[in-house]
């Protein structure tokens, strides 16, 4: 509803429509059921960009020589109102099955985030991969994927100092999501393990591995 949400200007040319403090699965699924229905009014409203959906937003971008501010506020909450969210084939497809490698030179952090909730690294891994996940948006980088649903008991705060250059196809966590680098790139995860997947190629169709509402689940690599 148009009353649960809040919408911001974003600088001169978008507005922010704010769903929540925090990112959610049930707020991700409402933000990308609100950027469908903008994309459904691009083809009666000049003026609109391509909306982009986030964990608990939609940034909302637009011409503003074609549209006023006010104009693409009441654009917005019409589709705030609109939207319904729907299952699609992705909710409904199987996982996307990554296999990795937990712990050593692929997870430095493991035994570390073992430490802080006194498991042991064998639990985490249990936990970890035991666990459905549900793409929730992608940013920070091409094919970065947030991924939610990371059980409680492995949450972990972010490294207090980033690492110049994590590898691609790192498996990390973060607060309450777990994700995995595409690319070699600086981070501040809690890294854990290490798949072979390419999670990124601009030579595919469809660049990036994971698309928002996709699920996943991690599959050990035994030794």
């Amino acid at each position: 509803m148009v009353d649960e949400a809040a919408i911001e200007p974003f600088g001169d040319a978008a507005v922010l429509i704010r769903l929540g403090d925090r990112a959610s699965p049930a707020l991700a699924e409402r933000a990308q059921a609100i950027a469908a229905q903008l994309a459904r009014a691009r083809d009666a409203a000049a003026g609109f960009g391509q909306a982009v959906p986030a964990g608990a937003s939609v940034l909302v971008p637009f011409d503003p020589l074609v549209l006023g501010l006010d104009e693409a506020i009441g654009l917005a909450e019409s589709a705030i109102a609109g939207a319904e969210v729907r299952r699609d084939e992705r909710a409904e497809a199987p996982p996307i099955e990554i296999p990795v490698r937990y712990g050593g030179g692929d997870g430095p952090d493991l035994t570390n985030v073992a430490e802080r909730h006194g498991l042991t690294p064998a639990d985490v891994v249990e936990v970890h991969a035991g666990a459905l996940y549900r793409v929730l948006f992608l940013g920070f980088a091409p094919g970065f994927a947030y991924l939610g649903g990371l059980p409680a008991e492995i949450a972990t705060p972010r490294r207090t100092s980033p690492r110049e250059r994590v590898p691609a196809g790192t498996v990390a966590i973060a607060g309450d999501q777990t994700a995995v680098y595409p690319r070699s790139m600086p981070g501040g995860w809690q890294l854990i393990g290490r798949t072979d997947v390419v999670l990124f190629d601009p030579d595919r169709p469809d660049p990036a591995r994971f698309a928002p509402g996709d699920l996943v689940r991690f599959v050990p690599i035994r030794p």
